[in-house]
């Protein structure tokens, strides 16, 4: 780097004096840094016929490159004297629920503390989200406690409270009822590959129900339409849909036992370099709260 350096000092100031002068060093010491950098090369950097300092077209060429060297290598140096990271991209993973719920404020807070960051969100089911991510095409997930990799961290968000709710016209009166009782309605749920139906899924085999009938959609917004039309009952989260149950449009259907709360985690590669990914987890624990659909 010091014979780039000295290359570079000639280009810009024309004599070998001065960008001695500009180096804090001798003339003959810049002359030799010179001698190396062709040795090194093979390259002839100055046409030595002539009196003054005058590079030939190789030298030129190198000169160009050594001006690209010296910025990396000024970039390099300015990260460790940086508080933020530097500019990057990140790919953020959701599901329907945190997109919405507390996605918004997430992002807020993330270009608060990284104004530079450029973020790629992607919204899907937990299990997509989950192989993308070990597949290295996400960088950050935010998911249901469903999935395990010994290559990935997670950090815990939230315990989410679901209930069974349908139509006041199609379930009547709110009362309380056993699991026998809730499958006699047509069960509308989310697939294998989103983690809150792999929890409730699991949570009625642990309680023997038989399902008779069951309609299975991928979509969180695709169910509450239905639920709403009356086609059947599903379980949602209380706190984000409970506005629904008050404009009439829901009734909330107690069961014994109640469904489990979901938990929710931020998860990353741990096989990867992941300062940063661990830095923007800890942000999403701090913004983190499933309590009301798109709250500022």
């Amino acid at each position: 780097m010091k014979q780039l350096e000295g290359l570079y000092w000639i280009g810009q100031l024309g004599t070998f004096e001065r960008a001695a002068a500009r180096l804090n060093t001798t003339q003959s010491a810049i002359s030799k840094r010179i001698q190396e950098l062709e040795l090194d090369t093979g390259v002839t950097l100055f046409d030595r016929s002539q009196r003054n300092a005058v590079m030939t077209e190789k030298g030129e060429q190198l000169l160009a490159l050594a001006e690209e060297m010296l910025a990396l290598r000024q970039r390099a140096a300015s990260i460790a004297r940086q508080d933020d990271v530097p500019a990057r991209l990140l790919r953020l993973g959701v599901t329907e629920l945190s997109a919405l719920t507390w996605l918004p404020r997430f992002i807020f807070a993330l270009r608060a503390a990284h104004p530079n960051v450029v973020i790629e969100t992607e919204v899907d089911l937990g299990r997509n989200l989950h192989d993308r991510l070990t597949e290295g095409q996400l960088d950050v997930i935010i998911v249901p406690d469903a999935f395990a990799s010994p290559h990935v961290t997670s950090l815990h968000l939230a315990r989410v409270r679901n209930v069974w709710m349908g139509s006041p016209k199609l379930v009547g009166a709110p009362r309380r009822v056993s699991i026998e009782e809730l499958t006699e309605h047509t069960i509308l749920v989310q697939g294998n590959r989103s983690g809150t139906g792999l929890w409730v899924a699991n949570w009625l085999q642990s309680e023997a129900a038989v399902v008779r009938r069951q309609f299975s959609s991928d979509s969180l917004i695709a169910l509450l339409g239905m639920t709403v039309a009356g086609l059947g009952v599903t379980y949602l989260p209380l706190l984000c849909f409970e506005p629904l149950v008050a404009e009439g449009k829901l009734a909330i259907i107690p069961t014994e036992p109640e469904l489990p709360d979901i938990p929710y985690v931020v998860s990353y590669r741990k096989d990867l370099p992941n300062a940063f990914a661990a830095r923007v987890a800890e942000l999403a624990r701090e913004s983190c709260d499933f309590s009301r659909q798109l709250q500022s």
